[in-house]
């Protein structure tokens, strides 16, 4: 069992990441901990995993994690059998086996004598065959990276797995692997994650936001359905406040205007009836007195209506106060944009495709290139935008303004500010104001407009690519996306999401992400 009370962390520079967190995990539970970029998900699991010292509170665990974490640079100067802390081990069992028996390499095996069995197992599994233990890290990719540190939970067999974004870096054969194991594990297992589908294997949501760990019973769809609820009622208690204030003002406004024709009603009837001018100074002054109190009153009640109306709006989710706002592509639907003939690529003397490629892409369509890790798909992008030409085959190209969004948002220019790189796209010559106004659209307040590029994250600089494309004058004809979702929590993947399906011209996007897929209306896939 698993039990955080009051647990806070304070990064090194002294600034509060999270505070009076507390969560109960029972043996066999299966979480996922979700909540936006920054909100301290990774962290989390890095001070149960013993990563990190935690700032305040206590942790209580009754076994030893195992951590997959999301990030492998730190790990990059290890040979495998490192990573996996199992060297000692393997090279005492094989020690023995040679005949060097001695109380050393007992005392490192300590009776683990299945170990070589279940490491070439688990690698296997995880389609790692044949993986050289004493092979550096660095030399893997991404995905093999991911896998062998997955293969390291049979290795080890853990009561408690930490998984960290464990289906970045996968193929879709992977990542089906990932969800048989989740499915099948009997092990605790806490992950963060924003694979929807892997969330939808999970009976448990845990949000992490400013206000601590909220438990939701039952899998992200549910997570969903519940969120859905809350924002249903709380745009109706908007929707009351809003129409509260404007009565409270329209009652201030007809109070007034009654309270001064009797006021001055009065003063025509005191006039006439020869009031004395002292006592007329009196009776102006007690009127004026009333009119006051009258308005301070209502001032008050207006105020306290504002003032509710103002913290209801700053608990919208950000999405909710997005506007996208994306212009039409210039081309008209149905226009051939792309055509391949016996299309093929070498690197080196090999093909990269065993079949030479024939399709066509028309403009409107919303086409998916799948593939596995190395079938070709970066190349084939590649190919499609012009920078690399064919060495088989033919190639047709109309002419079209395309935009391809990297994994790593190339297009944003880390060296420039944020109003900066909003104002590289300004074609269509907007004035300064507009462009912060579009800025403030996409959630980048007088605050962000000085910040550094450099110091965004993947999901801030997604929302200012997005932002940038609706500055310009006019949308792409193409926009391509290659793996969009990676490294953003699930709010960006929405805002994304919601970019994307206001936008109506060509859209290629390479992506594992099912739910992402379905959720952009893609029509036809690309296979390689």
């Amino acid at each position: 069992m698993l039990i955080l009370q009051n647990i806070s962390y304070i990064h090194p520079n002294k600034d509060l990441l999270f505070d009076n967190i507390n969560l109960a995990v029972n043996n066999h539970d299966k979480i996922a901990l979700i909540g936006n970029n920054g909100s301290g998900k990774s962290t989390l699991l890095k001070i149960i995993a013993s990563e990190l010292q935690l700032s305040g509170g206590q942790l209580s665990v009754d076994t030893k994690p195992y951590y997959v974490p999301q990030i492998f640079g730190q790990y990059n100067h290890l040979t495998v059998a490192q990573a996996l802390r199992i060297e000692n081990k393997v090279n005492a069992l094989k020690e023995i086996l040679n005949g060097n028996v001695t109380e050393e390499n007992y005392t490192f095996l300590d009776d683990d004598w299945t170990i070589e069995d279940r490491c070439n197992n688990a690698l296997d599994y995880w389609q790692l065959k044949d993986l050289d233990l004493s092979k550096k890290m660095e030399t893997l990719s991404g995905g093999q990276k991911t896998k062998v540190f997955l293969a390291g939970i049979s290795i080890h067999e853990p009561e408690l797995v930490l998984l960290d974004e464990p289906s970045n870096h996968l193929d879709i054969s992977g990542r089906q692997l990932l969800y048989d194991f989740i499915q099948s594990t009997q092990s605790t297992l806490i992950a963060v994650s924003h694979d929807r589908k892997l969330l939808n294997l999970l009976n448990t949501v845990c949000e992490l936001s400013k206000r601590g760990i909220t438990v939701y019973g039952g899998n992200y769809d549910f997570f969903t359905e519940q969120k859905q609820i809350e924002s249903n009622a709380l745009n109706q208690e908007l929707q009351s406040k809003e129409k509260a204030l404007r009565k409270a003002k329209e009652k201030e406004r007809e109070t007034l205007e009654r309270q001064q024709k009797l006021d001055s009603r009065g003063k025509k009837k005191q006039e006439k009836a020869g009031v004395a001018r002292i006592m007329m100074n009196t009776l102006r002054n007690n009127a004026e007195n009333s009119t006051s109190k009258m308005k301070s009153v209502h001032t008050e009640k207006i105020g306290s209506v504002s003032q509710e109306l103002q913290e209801l709006r700053s608990s919208l989710p950000d999405i909710d106060k997005m506007k996208f706002g994306f212009d039409n592509s210039a081309l008209h639907k149905g226009k051939i944009l792309f055509t391949a003939n016996d299309l093929n690529f070498s690197y080196d003397t090999q093909p990269l495709w065993t079949e030479n490629l024939n399709f066509k892409i028309t403009s409107g369509e919303r086409i998916a290139l799948k593939g596995k890790n190395g079938s070709g798909k970066t190349t084939l992008i590649k190919l499609i935008l012009g920078n690399i030409e064919p060495q088989t085959g033919t190639v047709y190209r109309a002419d079209n303004k395309s935009v391809y969004i990297d994994q790593d948002y190339s297009l944003i220019d880390d060296k420039l500010k944020v109003y900066e790189q909003a104002e590289q796209f300004n074609t269509s010559a907007l004035q300064e104001h507009e462009i912060k106004i579009r800025l403030n659209r996409f959630l980048f307040t007088k605050e962000d407009w000085d910040k550094s590029c450099n110091a965004l994250s993947g999901g801030e600089k997604m929302r200012l690519m997005l932002c940038c494309l609706t500055i310009n004058n006019q949308s792409p004809d193409i926009i391509i996306l290659d793996e969009p979702t990676n490294n953003l929590d699930i709010q960006n993947i929405e805002i994304l999401t919601r970019a994307i399906n206001e936008y109506r011209g060509t859209l290629i996007v390479v992506s594992h992400d099912e739910t992402f897929l379905e959720q952009t209306n893609i029509e036809r896939t690309i296979q390689l």
